[in-house]
């Protein structure tokens, strides 16, 4: 391209152009110029010469062009009445995004189960993984009924069991949600009982909806802790209730189905400072325990983002607490005789009105804040004050996330709409209930579409606050216009300003709006409960997967609509004032015992906790400390080689067969043998415990009558006098034959070659489970075994033994004989067969 600077030689160009075509009879005829035309062409002239001779740089036509639209853009915004708002995206890490699905990853961002939706609808939560594993298994389950080609029948023998665990029994939001879930699921044919690590006043509430309770000991490891087998699946509630995992970390406890419901934040919280203080120690703890459960419920969608860092695909949200109004409830109750006004700066005359908004932080936040207090602005003329620089409009934004330029931004917008300096400011997260309490009505200002109704509504509707909200999908869903509350269309929020207008009167909240206000009020005391017991019962069909002997609960298409509809409030009346102050610190015990006890191994072992500086010194010198036991090895080696061939003694294949057998012995009692096998030799009785996995290790004996028996060779007993069936019955490390075979594998592991390992006279069988069950014998028992057989009173015989205590027919504490006499006509001792002397009670 021809620079145009030079004018005169681009002149003489254009005449010899124009001469060469006049040369050629191209010369265009002359016509008359009018006066219009010529001012028109010598403007024209004069721009075209301003663009094409003078020297002006590109780029500042580029710079005049984006001032021009950065203008008309922040005109627009905030010009009174245009309150269209297009939906941003909230750009928030997905599952589903990756190579080849449309999106990439970002390494340093958590893996979320939060995909992107749209314009409308910004951010979703959808438990992909949990419902692609429920939907392959159904189809499995399917295709195998289909090859079985008969239907199967249950034979209903029992009802399916849950075992209900808590941190403690003390009244909470948590305790009545649960409450309320129990009682439809005991309607729809299931049998609970509740566990709890405290007691509390729930357990009273419990026991009266026919849910037996029993209390824990903090240590899951002592004896008296739960056969988790008997239950068909686990609830467990709260991140207090964590040591029951001891035992559902590890066989056989590890196929149980278990669902844990988090409602705390107090965890998601200390993630942060546990990843800067270097505990990941604790950090890879509670990622194997949220890994454990099958499934993790939270109650809102907020959660599952603040828990990304435990997340391993197994989260799921149903929506809904009684959380909100349990807390507006306690609130009012403890705060009842204090103004709060007064702690705000509020004077009795002053209107508050009080501005929320989601707890995802999005670009249009600022934007459609600045359109709400547009849209309050004309409210001004009706609240004067003698004060020319006050006003009794008082406009409090209430925002999680708030940074210095937001507040001068919106300072700057609240007085150029007319609001006197310090009219309109934002409070802090903890005064929220304050906030709430004090305000006269509250505009929901955010246009997100969200997957849940706002939990900050419920709240201002429990406290009796008229709620004005943007028209947004699950809001229309809860909120009825002029019944429970107002709606303002989302894509005009100036229209807000008409709807303020309707809700009030001279100054104050309409007769009309304080009717909606106590509407509102009662529809929050249970809104969701309905979707939340639906949820829990959805839930429990696609996890649990029952055995044929279990009846068939009912589905939750089945559950009556009155069942659901409500919280169970009315259990609640007489323990509600018995909750515990520190509730909002719920989960701070179990976090401080984990830290405590990490400092703890940190004071014992020092070198855990090094520095930075610490470790990269450190490291050399492992470099060096692993070069010189290369060097031990090398010379170790050597020397034993020089030793073997001076040192070996020559001799017969036997002899060799006997020293290698020798020291196979040696070896095997070294690691078996203990205290306790010292004790037992000599004693005529051994009573071995068939076991399975180091969840059955707090059910065994510790006493030298009693040896355990593993079936497999990985949940051995450290330094216990244990024998390993497997080795001694290879065809147990065979998975399908171990479960097969059972407790009657180590039976067998015993009968193979016994003379080698059992050394008493006599030999005993007692399961785990039975001591689990609080049926195993007693010390009386054992004293009465152990005399009858060293006195030989019944020669070579069958001793069973049987708690009778435990039989809440046997009321009387009859011997057995005499109770099997009473429950069959005294047909027991005439047709037994054997004399009364040989049975044994505990």
């Amino acid at each position: 391209m021809g620079s145009l600077e030079n004018g005169a030689a681009a002149a003489a160009a254009a005449a010899a152009a124009a001469a060469g075509s006049y040369k050629r009879g191209l010369a265009p005829a002359p016509q008359p110029l009018r006066a219009g035309s010529a001012r028109r062409a010598r403007a024209r002239s004069r721009l075209a010469r301003f663009l094409l001779f003078e020297k002006v740089d590109y780029l500042q036509w580029i710079a005049a062009a984006a001032a021009f639209f950065f203008v008309a853009i922040v005109f627009v915004a905030f010009l009174p009445g245009s309150g269209v708002v297009e939906r941003p995206r909230l750009m928030l890490p997905s599952r589903r995004a990756g190579p080849g699905r449309g999106g990439g990853e970002h390494p340093s961002l958590p893996r979320v189960g939060v995909v992107l939706v749209g314009l409308e609808a910004a951010v979703a939560f959808e438990p992909t993984r949990l419902r692609e594993k429920w939907a392959r298994e159904r189809r499995e389950e399917a295709r195998s009924l289909a090859e079985l080609g008969t239907p199967v029948r249950r034979l209903g023998a029992r009802k399916p069991r849950l075992a209900m665990v808590f941190g403690d029994l003390y009244p909470s939001a948590m305790q009545l949600q649960m409450l309320s879930v129990a009682s439809v699921l005991e309607a729809m044919g299931y049998e609970m009982k509740v566990f709890s690590l405290e007691d509390g006043p729930c357990g009273n509430i419990w026991r009266a909806i026919g849910a037996p309770v029993s209390i824990l000991p903090e240590d899951a490891n002592l004896p008296n802790s739960v056969d988790w087998l008997d239950y068909d699946g686990i609830l467990v509630n709260s991140i207090e209730a964590r040591p029951v995992f001891s035992s559902l970390l590890h066989e056989p406890f590890k196929s149980v189905p278990v669902i844990w419901t988090v409602h705390e934040y107090s965890l998601a919280h200390r993630i942060k400072e546990y990843n800067a203080s270097g505990m990941l120690q604790i950090i890879d703890a509670w990622k194997e325990v949220f890994s454990r459960a099958n499934v993790i419920v939270f109650p809102n969608y907020i959660l599952p983002v603040m828990y990304a860092a435990f997340d391993s695909g197994n989260y799921f949200v149903i929506p809904g607490s009684p959380s909100e109004v349990f807390q507006a409830d306690n609130f009012i109750a403890n705060h009842y005789h204090q103004d709060a006004r007064i702690s705000l700066g509020l004077s009795p005359k002053d209107f508050v009105i009080v501005i929320v908004g989601t707890p995802f932080s999005y670009g249009a936040n600022l934007m459609e804040e600045t359109l709400v207090l547009q849209a309050i602005g004309p409210l001004l003329q009706q609240y004067h004050s003698e004060n020319i620089t006050d006003s009794e409009l008082k406009v409090k934004i209430f925002t999680g996330n708030i940074t210095e330029k937001h507040k001068m931004v919106l300072e700057s917008v609240a007085l150029s709409v007319g609001f006197p300096r310090g009219a309109v400011e934002h409070v802090a997260a903890g005064d929220k209930h304050n906030l709430l309490r004090t305000a006269d009505l509250v505009i929901y200002g955010s246009c997100l579409e969200e997957q849940s109704f706002p939990s900050v509504l419920v709240q201002a509707m429990s406290l009796e606050k008229l709620v004005i909200a943007p028209d947004l999908a699950i809001v229309r869903k809860h909120i009825d216009d002029g019944v429970n509350g107002l709606l303002f269309p989302k894509k005009n929020i100036g229209m807000l300003t008409q709807v303020l207008l309707r809700a009030l009167s001279n100054g104050k909240v309409s007769v009309s709006g304080q009717k909606i206000a106590s509407v509102g009020k009662v529809y929050a005391k249970n809104l969701m409960a309905s979707e939340t017991i639906e949820g829990y019962a959805v839930l429990l069909e696609n996890v649990i997967k029952f055995p044929t002997d279990v009846l068939s609960p009912l589905t939750a298409g089945e559950i009556p609509l009155a069942l659901k509809q409500e919280w169970k409030w009315h259990l609640f009346e007489d323990v509600k004032h018995l909750h515990r102050v520190n509730g909002s610190l719920s989960g701070y015990k179990i976090l401080q015992k984990l830290e405590q006890e990490w400092h703890s191994n940190l004071m014992e072992h020092p070198s855990v906790g090094t520095s930075k500086i610490s470790e990269a010194f450190s490291a050399i010198a492992w470099e060096e400390q692993r070069a010189n036991e290369v060097l031990d090895i090398k010379r170790k080696m050597e020397e034993d080689e020089l030793k073997d061939r001076s040192d070996q003694v020559h001799g017969t294949w036997e002899e060799v067969y006997r020293n290698v057998k020798r020291v196979e012995r040696l070896k095997n009692e070294l690691h078996e043998r203990d205290d306790k096998e010292l004790e037992r030799t000599g004693q005529l009785l051994c009573i071995y415990e068939p076991f399975f996995g180091e969840g059955t290790w707090p059910f065994l004996h510790q006493g030298s009558l009693y040896r355990g028996v593993g079936l497999s060779s990985k949940g051995r007993r450290p330094g216990a006098d244990d024998i390993d069936a497997s080795s001694r019955l290879p065809l147990l490390n065979n998975v399908y034959y171990r479960d097969i075979l059972g407790e009657f594998g180590a039976f067998f592991a015993l009968a193979n070659r016994i003379d080698r390992i059992h050394k008493n006279s006599w030999i005993g069988f007692q399961s785990w489970r039975v001591t689990a069950r609080k049926e195993n014998l007693s010390e009386n028992a054992e004293s009465a075994i152990l005399e009858a057989i060293q006195s030989q009173k019944h020669g070579d015989a069958f001793y069973f033994w049987v708690r009778m205590d435990q039989d809440p027919r046997n009321h009387a504490n009859k011997d057995f004989w005499s109770f099997c006499d009473a429950i069959n006509a005294g047909n027991c001792s005439f047709f037994g067969g054997l004399s009364k002397d040989v049975w044994c009670t505990a």
